[in-house]
């Protein structure tokens, strides 16, 4: 794996009509009160730099984004009265699926109430009978196994996963993820010298290995087998000469569903060889109980590793939320307290994203990923909650590691205000610490609304991490430089090199020629802020809460719903909180009052006043306190 380190009016309509008769999917921006139209609703760059125009003139030499337009969803009238009546559900919360593109067909109801029978048979991955087969024979011959992983959550919960399966089989495995800073990415020779220590004769990659030509051909050269389950995309040429290559997306495969993440290939092939041990017959109950505990270190990868939530995706995370509420691991249980679920609660989306997936992910980006497998795998309650402290102290020094790093690093970014000259942000530094600086180039993308690439320097060398801005394809821009670099790679919103520090000059020209280009000579436009409903405050129910409850897990391709109050007001001054860099309000129209976050923007305060008019834009979402629920507000921006 290459260096890419992976942690959204009009007058308010009533609840019962969020569409207006006659909208066809149309989409409307949302107005200043007595202002101009906002401006660029979906264009990727804005005009060019060196035209004279004078309204541009100030925004070539801004350095910090300017916020995006409010752009209000009008979905179809027709599509939501037949959602809202086929899925028993009110016009509101129709309208949030009918903006994601479901209609009143029978996907609706699979969506909706995801059933275990819409999975996918594991023999319809590629090379899945090979893969069943081949460790069928080492189980039988006693066979030493290694399953290798990666330090991100999908790879560890992956790793953890078949161990545990292994070890239920009783089969001789050991495991493996790399070490970030002294072994790099993914299979190399880090791989093949584990494999040699344990003794393994047969290697099972999760997470990784597709891309592993010349690994895998080492491996067998020494006489160990690999079998590669993945689901990362293939690369253009040769593919590994591997036993079996489990990856829905190599070009043979027919596998109906493309977007598993690498723990649910690892769950796939575990069913496969489940099915295979029961010839035919009812899954032997222990295989049963634990495929469906393991769907819930597959519904931590699902949502972590940002892949789309619909269809089988879908599924598998309900399922495995469920699942995380009573899981039999005592290292998950530990680790579901540390981020704040009550026991018997199935976490949120949010949960597992907020809370979960970074206290794991710190691991791989201070220590070793180890620490987070072994969580996994302890089945003592008091050793469990001693790995999860771990966790949580280490993600403790992963938040002072960026508060630290991140005034330099915005200092430097400023240095490169003209977007016109600079729309690509490269930016270097000594010492900086490669686990946290994938994040910190996602914060200044943000921040500055141009893709950034950071590079932690050790002496003459490099290791960069980049994060672009919604439609530019970042790995192109990069490419332009690829003969400066020592290797690098990656897709369109993110990727990571190696290189030299005495090619970090050229390389920032080189690669901001090629942006130049593909901007034509504009900018970086904001994405407009896609609004679902305008709606009154008080229209924010409980009951509307539910129903939006049942369209849960909010994630990529199925995204949390955004609403308007345009009638809120402020019940008392706003308190920032934290480091100072988040808001706390309590907002209200009539006798509703609701508490509300914003996060990341203290800065902001002095733009609220008590009385004031107040344009809110929203997630509700609940907050669960020693059982008892709450709902509040997640501002997405306010005027």
């Amino acid at each position: 794996m290459l260096p890419v380190s992976p942690e959204r009016a009009p007058a308010a309509r009533g609840p019962d009509d969020p569409v207006v008769a006659g909208h066809s999917g149309k989409r409307q921006l949302v107005r200043d009160r007595g202002s101009a139209p906002a401006l660029f609703a979906s264009s990727t760059a804005l005009p060019d730099c060196k035209r004279p125009a004078k309204d541009y003139n100030r925004r070539s030499t801004m350095t910090v984004k300017e916020r995006p337009a409010w752009e209000l969803r009008e979905p179809d009238a027709d599509a939501v009265r037949a959602v809202a009546k086929k899925g028993g559900l009110s016009p509101i919360a129709a309208a949030v699926l009918v903006n994601r593109g479901h209609r009143a067909d029978e996907a609706l109801s699979g969506h909706i109430a995801p059933d275990l029978k819409a999975l996918h048979d594991p023999a319809l991955l590629p090379d899945m009978d090979k893969a069943v087969a081949r460790i069928t024979r080492a189980l039988e011959a006693g066979e030493t196994i290694l399953v290798h992983g990666d330090y991100d959550v999908d790879g560890v919960t992956a790793t953890a996963l078949l161990v545990r399966f292994f070890r239920l089989l009783g089969a001789d495995v050991h495991w493996h993820v790399p070490n970030r800073f002294s072994d790099g990415y993914a299979f190399g020779a880090h791989s093949v010298e584990k494999a040699r220590q344990v003794g393994a004769t047969l290697v099972i990659s999760v997470d990784n290995g597709t891309s592993e030509v010349e690994t895998i051909a080492e491996l067998a050269t020494l006489g160990i087998d690999t079998i590669v389950t993945d689901h990362h995309e293939p690369p253009l040429g040769e593919l590994p000469a591997a036993v079996a290559l489990v990856n829905p997306k190599v070009p043979k495969s027919d596998y109906p569903f493309r977007e598993l993440c690498g723990a649910a290939v690892a769950l796939k092939l575990a069913w496969g060889l489940a099915q295979h041990m029961s010839d035919g017959k009812e899954t032997r109950a222990d295989l049963r109980d634990f495929l469906v505990a393991a769907m819930g270190l597959v519904a931590v990868a699902t949502v972590c590793d940002v892949v789309p939530l619909v269809e089988e995706n879908r599924a598998l995370a309900c399922y495995g939320l469920k699942a995380l509420a009573n899981s039999p691991w005592p290292g998950l249980a530990a680790l579901m307290k540390l981020a704040g679920v009550e026991p018997g609660r199935p976490p949120t989306a949010m949960d597992l994203g907020f809370g979960v997936g970074p206290r794991i992910n710190a691991c791989g980006r201070l220590k070793s990923a180890g620490t987070a497998v072994e969580l996994f795998l302890e089945d003592d309650a008091t050793r469990a909650s001693e790995r999860a402290a771990e966790l949580d102290t280490l993600n403790q020094k992963r938040k002072d590691l960026q508060r630290e790093l991140l005034p330099p690093i915005m200092e430097q970014a400023q240095a490169f205000g003209d977007e016109c000259e600079h729309p690509l942000l490269v930016l270097a530094g000594q010492g900086w610490h490669q686990g946290v600086i994938g994040i910190l180039a996602s914060r200044v993308a943000e921040q500055f609304g141009r893709p950034a690439l950071l590079i932690g320097l050790d002496g003459d060398r490099g290791r960069g991490s980049a994060r672009s801005v919604p439609g530019f394809n970042l790995l192109e821009a990069l490419r332009a430089g690829d003969h400066l670099w020592l290797r690098g790679g990656g897709h369109a919103q993110a990727a990571g090199c190696e290189i030299e520090a005495a090619q970090i000059d050229a390389f920032r020209e080189t690669v901001n020629k090629k942006a130049r280009e593909m901007l034509d000579g504009g900018r970086h436009a904001p994405q407009p802020l896609a609004i679902d409903n305008a709606i009154p405050l008080a229209s924010m129910t409980p009951a509307l809460m539910g129903e939006l409850d049942r369209l849960e897990p909010w994630g990529q391709h199925n995204e949390a719903p955004c609403f308007l109050s345009s009638d809120a007001r402020l019940a008392e001054p706003p308190r920032r909180v934290g480091d100072g860099s988040h808001l706390m309000l309590r907002v209200r129209s009539g006798e509703t009052v609701f508490k509300a976050m914003a996060f990341g923007m203290g800065e902001r305060a002095d733009e609220l006043s008590l009385g004031g008019d107040l344009e809110l834009v929203y997630t509700p979402n609940w907050n669960t306190f020693r059982g008892r629920k709450n709902l509040e507000l997640r501002v997405v921006d306010f005027r």
